[in-house]
């Protein structure tokens, strides 16, 4: 959804139209779109069969946005993030979509919209752990059906190409293996609780500057190799039932009318069944885009609506075109179990199951990143505890835009803007989860004592006069804007009562207290000119609604830290394919690093990272040992004992990567595979991971199609991208 509506589409909201279509008084007799034995297929077939031209034109736009209303007919709204009415007369229910990806959101302000916040995706996918993704997709679902939705617009599969993306916190990684294990879990548990799911925004939107109108410029074999492959894996492997084509160009033509993206590649190749729905607002046709492939507009109804019924009519678009559009819809819907049980009367989450679920993930996603001398875990029976910044007396942060959930328990800080107005906030939204409340639970015996930071010097005299400092910090993103820098920024108006240069306070709290620990609240890669400065940094992201209590069991060590970072933290912008300028604001946008997205770039140009791909340390260690790497029928197995040498239980991914000959022109290794493995003190176990074929190929521009090159391959072992354990080898002859 767009962070802001355009003045335009604003009007169209205000004006609406009227659309009162003819039905037919009786049910049509047969019905076998009713019978449950037939396939998803036959069955939406059926039901098209029996639809006049009306209730199809109905069902492929949307007249409802958030609270607003665009027509009469959206009078079954749940005030969510669209609206499609329904067929009574055919048993096809209301489709009401809530956003996604963090949790059930709420821009129309419904009675019930308060739900699980959980953390980011971005901190999701720090867990490396497909299964437990699994059961966030399992809670969203069940939250958004009780609440009455029948989709929730969730799953970004798109890459996080620019650091500085404003949305980077809805992504999950800069890697397409690691993106599709992820989004396929979350995808295909939301679905088996009757609720359609979305892979989104389908394809190559990767920043927010200028988002409704660039057109990136990208070649064939990044294209297919990076950039579409998490949608070609995610896709069949998860059953998605809703691809949502995004507000960019590609290749110089709009995704949400790009017959190469939609008929070609992801229609007739991948073999899609489901419905295209356009972005909000990311329509821009009415011809053009259906014959390429789009089948639901949203969230007016300017080209799908009247303009559409003109087309099929005259002959521009064939009736055959819109039968195909409608029963995409109505497969999902069968697919998913929402036509024969759809949702009933909205009522309440289950908020403990919610909590649980969110503490899980938080504890499996927050990545240590610096502990110098073991200064962490910290002792319960410490003395005094210095807790800095970052409204960390209350709560932690949320990131913003239409993915923006209401916590359940309200904000814990008053916000300066509506969070439930269409487009979600615009302004950071702190969750109820108080890591000074937690951290004083933990230590009962500890003088915890909490300085907001607007005061540097009076947050140095605590820091000097205790133990140990924790320095809260924040960079808040959110949809419609991109961040300029990758600093950590300076607070101000109209949150904060004063300035407050964050970077300042975290080296003046470290000089003053040598045992300082920062802990990151953000939404994606931060700069650490600090980082000489402290001696312990905790990556939180934004961590959910029970963030506080998570980070408070890293602190104190009820938690090691199993967090592993999925994205690359550059030293600077300069050692960034885009440079140290600001974010592409250009028409068009050439991907000209190619093959060399996240750690590729830095292991092609031989760029020492602040922090690489992958990374992240525990309270103990880890042996790896016993790698090989052999064939299994066409794919690949690779098996690997891993060993807890340490002294304390704990969990470890360990990651394996690719090199592939030299012939193929790749970058040094890619991701083909991971598990993570959770041991006792010296206790080892086999890991084995079954690698397919499809992982050791590149796609051949000459052919159009894949191939797998002749050479010499090798296997490595590793605990990040740039901390290789060992190393095995192959020939494919």
């Amino acid at each position: 959804m767009p962070w802001r509506l355009p003045t335009a589409v604003m009007a169209t909201l205000l004006l609406g139209t009227s659309m009162a279509p003819p039905v037919s008084a009786q049910p049509p007799s047969g019905e076998s779109w009713r019978k449950t034995w037939l396939s998803p297929d036959n069955r939406a077939a059926a039901l098209v069969a029996v639809m006049t031209l009306d209730e199809k034109i109905q069902l492929v736009h949307g007249v409802a946005v958030c609270a607003i209303q665009l027509k009469p007919t959206a009078a079954g709204t749940l005030k969510g993030a669209g609206f499609i009415p329904g067929i009574p007369r055919l048993g096809v229910p209301d489709i009401n979509y809530t956003d996604g990806p963090a949790g059930v959101t709420n821009c129309g302000g419904r009675a019930n919209g308060q739900s699980t916040m959980l953390p980011a995706p971005i901190e999701r996918a720090s867990t490396w752990n497909p299964e437990l993704e699994a059961q966030t997709g399992r809670l969203m679902g069940t939250e958004a059906r009780v609440q009455g939705f029948t989709g929730i617009l969730g799953g970004v599969s798109d890459l996080i190409r620019e650091p500085r993306w404003g949305r980077s916190f809805e992504a999950y990684s800069e890697d397409p293996i690691l993106n599709a294990e992820l989004v396929t879990s979350n995808v295909k548990a939301i679905q088996d609780q009757k609720v359609v799911a979305t892979l989104k925004h389908f394809a190559l939107n990767n920043q927010e500057t200028n988002r409704s109108t660039y057109s990136v410029q990208v070649d064939e074999r990044s294209l297919r190799e990076l950039h579409l492959l998490p949608y070609e894996l995610a896709v069949p492997a998860s059953g998605a039932q809703n691809v949502m084509c995004s507000y960019n160009k590609v290749n110089g033509v709009y995704a949400c009318e790009n017959d190469y993206l939609i008929n070609q590649f992801l229609k007739k190749e991948l073999g899609y069944t489901g419905q295209v729905q356009s972005d909000w607002g990311a329509t821009h046709s009415t011809v053009g885009s259906a014959l390429a492939g789009l089948d639901e507009e949203e969230f007016t109804s300017t080209y799908f609506d009247q303009s559409l019924k003109t087309a099929v009519t005259n002959g521009q678009v064939p009736l055959s075109r819109l039968n195909d559009m409608v029963k995409r819809k109505l497969r999902g819907l069968i697919a998913v179990g929402v036509l024969d049980d759809p949702p009933g009367r909205p009522g309440s989450i289950d908020v403990a199951r919610g909590q649980a679920v969110a503490k899980e993930v938080a504890d499996q996603g927050l990545v240590l990143l610096k502990n110098n001398a073991r200064t962490l875990p910290l002792k319960t029976s410490i003395g005094s505890v210095a807790v800095i910044g970052s409204h960390a007396d209350a709560a932690v942060l949320s990131g913003g835009g239409s993915s923006q959930v209401s916590p359940t328990g309200g904000p814990a800080v008053p916000p300066t803007c509506n969070p439930e107005g269409p487009g979600g906030s615009s302004c950071p939204i702190w969750a109820p989860s108080s890591p000074l409340n937690a951290i004083k639970k933990l230590a009962p015996r500890a003088s915890v004592r909490f300085a907001d930071g607007t005061d540097t010097a009076a947050a140095t005299r605590l820091a000097a006069a205790s133990d140990v400092a924790i320095v809260f910090a924040n960079e808040w993103r959110a949809e419609g804007r991109d961040r300029d820098t990758l600093a950590l920024p300076t607070l101000g108006a109209p949150e904060w009562p004063t300035t407050i240069d964050q970077e300042a306070l975290i080296s003046a709290v470290g000089k003053a207290n040598k045992r300082t620990i920062v802990v990151l609240e953000n939404g994606g890669p931060v700069t650490m000119p600090w980082l000489g400065d402290v001696s312990g940094v905790i990556e939180a992201w934004y961590p959910g609604i029970q963030g506080g209590q998570a980070i408070a069991d890293v602190l104190f060590g009820r938690t090691n830290p199993s967090g592993k970072l999925p994205v690359t933290f550059p030293r600077s912008l300069a050692d960034t394919p885009m440079g140290a300028g600001p974010v592409d604001p250009n028409p068009t946008i050439p991907y000209s690093e190619g093959l060399d997205v996240g750690y590729r770039w830095y292991d092609a140009k031989n760029i020492t990272p602040l922090f690489p791909f992958g990374y992240g340390l525990s309270f103990t260690d880890y042996r790896y040992s016993h790698l090989r790497a052999q064939p299994q029928g066409r794919d690949l197995r690779v098996t690997a004992t891993i060993t807890n040498t340490g002294h304390a239980a704990g969990a470890e991914t360990a990651q394996i990567y690719l090199t592939l000959p030299a012939s193929a022109g790749e970058p040094p290794k890619r991701l083909i595979g991971f598990q993570k493995v959770s041991l006792e003190p010296g206790r080892s176990k086999k890991i084995s991971v079954t690698v397919p074929r499809q992982r050791l190929a590149i796609w051949d521009t000459t052919a159009h199609r894949w191939k797998v090159p002749s050479g010499r391959y090798t296997v490595s072992i590793a605990a990040s991208s740039r901390d290789i354990r060992g190393t095995d080898a192959f020939t494919i002859r």
